[in-house]
């Protein structure tokens, strides 16, 4: 694969010439590649060094310390290379997920809502690191939505913003070993759950994508029944995305897809192992938990997502024996969001 096109955001987004002509440029990126490139300052560039580097740190550690990071409340904390699975194979990474760190005290823990709770930090260092370089990421994430609903033609410019105000954005700290004479595959192919998604990897590389092609159906993961879990896993195209310096990857999950009426489709993406250890940082740029999303144009129907029942059954798919997923179903939990999201629908 060619180099990825990389833009540059400007500072702030008003909708000038510039600004639509920017906008139609990554649009055109994401239809042809499925996914794009950003420069990143050299405030962000530090924080993504520094968050690799705390990653670094905390997967050294003994596999004791890291399984006492865990949460039964969220989906935040580590997870163990091997429990996580795609199509019915294994996945390989180490991962130390970072959702919204809420204090016991906070009104929706203490109501026993799904998902959420405190962040189990290793440490603060690690704390401090990725939730720097998280807050970096969140206003490119903002910027990039915004240029999105110009280059759509949305009436609004704030289309995709005015949902991720307090959004559930989380973040990926993940460790994959080295390749094996016995296996190569990392993770399987699939399309991320959620809206927007910007990753970092480092010089390693191992990432493949499936650029967008003509006719080919994509699943349409939020029914019952469709799944892109090992989607055209072994069909070829997959192009590998090469490391690039002083940039992030970025590219549509399936709420974007859902929001646009498939105008913009996820993109499948999968993980080789390479022939040494690699470290890669995968952000989440989300809806508000509570939101009750609609298709942006409203010819394509009346269906709707609550995206914190969509996150949460996700997790609860992807992680079966997590001890939050036992939990939630223990306690009934999700009942509590079914009868916020038939209120709010109504």
């Amino acid at each position: 694969m060619s180099a990825l096109q990389t833009f540059t955001l400007p500072a702030a987004v008003s909708g000038t010439s510039d600004d639509r002509t920017l906008a139609g440029g990554m649009l055109e990126a994401w239809r042809r590649d499925g996914i794009f490139q950003l420069a990143v300052d050299a405030g962000d560039n530090a924080a993504m060094h520094d968050a690799l580097a705390a990653s670094r740190r905390f997967f050294g550690l003994s596999h004791g310390r890291k399984a006492a990071c865990a949460s039964d409340l969220s989906y935040s904390g580590y997870t163990a290379s091997g429990q996580r699975s795609t199509a019915g194979k294994f996945d390989y990474p180490e991962i130390f997920t970072i959702c919204k760190d809420l204090a016991p005290a906070d009104p929706r823990v203490r109501q026993n809502w799904p998902c959420h709770g405190p962040v189990p930090w290793p440490d603060a260092g690690f704390r401090d690191s990725m939730s720097a370089f998280m807050a970096g990421l969140s206003r490119l994430g903002d910027r990039t939505l915004q240029l999105l609903a110009l280059g759509l033609g949305l009436d609004a410019i704030d289309a995709f913003t005015g949902l991720t105000r307090d959004g559930w954005h989380h973040m990926r700290a993940l460790r994959y070993p080295a390749a094996s004479a016995r296996n190569v595959r990392g993770m399987g192919a699939h399309t991320d759950y959620g809206m927007l998604v910007i990753g970092v990897q480092d010089a390693v590389g191992g990432m493949y994508v499936r650029p967008p092609l003509p006719g080919e159906a994509r699943a349409r993961n939020w029914l019952q029944g469709e799944s892109s879990a090992g989607c055209y896993e072994n069909e070829e195209p997959w192009h590998e995305v090469a490391p690039a310096a002083n940039t992030v990857t970025v590219y549509p999950g399936d709420i974007l897809q859902f929001l646009t009426g498939g105008a913009l489709m996820a993109t499948p993406h999968k993980v080789r192992l390479n022939t040494s250890e690699r470290f890669a940082l995968a952000y989440f740029h989300e809806p508000d938990f509570d939101a009750v999303l609609q298709p942006l144009n409203a010819a394509h129907g009346s269906d709707y997502i609550h995206y914190g029942t969509h996150f949460t059954t996700t997790c609860m798919r992807s992680d079966p024996n997590r001890a939050a997923t036992r939990r939630i179903r223990a306690e009934r939990r999700l009942a509590k969001l079914s009868r916020v999201q038939w209120a709010k629908a109504a």
